[in-house]
C-alpha cells in the first residue's frame, strides 16, 4: 500500500466512527481515495446533518500527522487489500474500513482457529478461574484467544492464553496507543509480545462508552466461535453473543450458580437456546473442533 493510500484510510478513520453501515458500503463501493474525493467535492453535503460539515472537516485533517501517529507508536494498518486482512470481518453488515494494530502481525495470517472468550468486568473467582482455564486449554490445542482487554473475564482470558504460551488478540474500544483500561497497560504489553492489539480507531483516540458496544461486533466476527463465561442479565457481553449469532457463529455459555447475578446473562442465553452449554475445555473443543477442519 502506498503512503497516499495509507493516509487516505487514516483520514476515513478520523472522519467516521466504526459500525456505520452507510459509510462502510460507500467505502466498499468507491475505495478510500475516491470516497475522500467525493467528500471533498461536496457529494454528501445533503447527507443528514453531518453531511454539510464533512468537506470542511476533511480539509482540517493533517494526513502527515496521522501517518506520524502510526509510525511513532510502531503500529501498522491493515485493510481489505492486504493478504492478512481477516476475511471473516467481511461477514459483518458494517465491516471496518481498516484496522490499526500493534504487536505481532503474523497472528493475522491464520485465524481459522480463533475463539473469543468474553464476560463481565466484575467476575467471581469462579469466573476468573474458568476463563483462564478455557483460554489455556484452547491455546494448548492451537487456538488463538480473542477478547476485549477489559478488566474481569477479558483479562483472565488473555492471561490464561499468555501463561499457556499461546497467542491472544485484544480488540480495543480505544486507540492502540491510548489503551483502556490504563490499569491493564502491563497486560497489553505482554499481549503484544506474541499477540496483537486491534482497533478501528486512530492510535491516540481515547475510549468512550459507545465504542465498546461497536467494537464487540469485531470480537464476534474475527473469531470462529464465542463463549460467554460470566455475564449479568444486561451485560455488554450478551451484545457480543448476539453479534456472533447474527453472522452465524456458534455461541456457548458457561452455567453458574442459580443464585449468582453474574451468571444471569449466561442462563438467559442457555434458556433462550441462544447458546450451547459448556462446562469444560473438553466440551468447548468438542463444539469448536469441527470449525477448524
Amino acid at each position: 500500500m502506498t503512503e497516499s493510500e495509507l493516509a487516505a484510510h487514516l483520514a476515513l478513520l478520523a472522519l467516521f466512527e466504526g459500525g456505520n453501515e452507510y459509510w462502510s458500503s460507500e467505502y466498499l463501493q468507491f475505495g478510500a481515495e475516491e470516497l475522500l474525493s467525493r467528500i471533498a467535492a461536496g457529494s454528501y453535503a445533503e447527507f443528514k446533518r453531518s453531511g454539510r460539515k464533512l468537506s470542511s472537516t476533511l480539509l482540517s485533517i493533517d494526513r502527515s500527522a496521522l501517518l506520524a501517529q502510526i509510525h511513532q507508536c510502531n503500529a501498522f494498518l491493515v485493510t481489505r487489500h492486504d493478504k492478512d486482512w481477516p476475511t471473516s470481518l467481511n461477514d459483518l453488515k458494517a465491516p471496518p474500513i481498516a484496522l490499526v494494530c500493534r504487536g505481532t502481525r503474523s497472528v493475522l495470517a491464520d485465524l481459522t482457529q480463533s475463539l473469543s472468550i468474553v464476560g463481565t468486568r466484575n467476575p467471581t473467582d469462579y469466573g476468573v478461574r474458568v476463563a483462564g482455564d478455557f483460554a489455556a486449554g484452547a491455546v494448548d490445542r492451537g487456538w488463538i484467544v480473542v477478547s476485549g482487554g477489559a478488566y474481569g473475564i477479558d483479562s483472565a482470558a488473555h492471561r490464561g492464553a499468555i501463561l499457556a504460551e499461546g497467542q491472544t488478540i485484544a480488540v480495543l474500544g480505544s486507540g492502540v496507543n491510548a489503551v483502556f483500561p490504563s490499569g491493564n497497560e502491563g497486560l497489553f504489553r505482554e499481549i503484544m509480545e506474541n499477540g496483537l492489539l486491534v482497533s478501528e480507531v486512530l492510535p491516540n483516540v481515547h475510549a468512550i462508552p459507545a465504542r465498546f458496544l461497536i467494537r464487540n461486533r469485531l470480537i464476534a466476527a474475527i473469531s470462529r466461535a464465542t463463549v460467554v463465561v460470566e455475564a449479568a442479565f444486561r451485560s455488554g457481553s450478551l451484545r457480543t453473543a448476539r453479534d456472533a449469532a447474527e453472522i452465524f457463529r456458534p455461541v456457548m455459555a458457561v452455567p453458574g450458580p442459580i443464585t449468582s447475578p453474574t451468571s444471569d446473562g449466561c442462563h438467559r442465553l442457555i434458556g433462550e437456546r441462544s447458546a450451547e452449554i459448556v462446562t469444560s475445555v473438553a466440551d468447548l473443543m468438542e463444539l469448536v473442533g469441527p470449525l477448524a477442519e
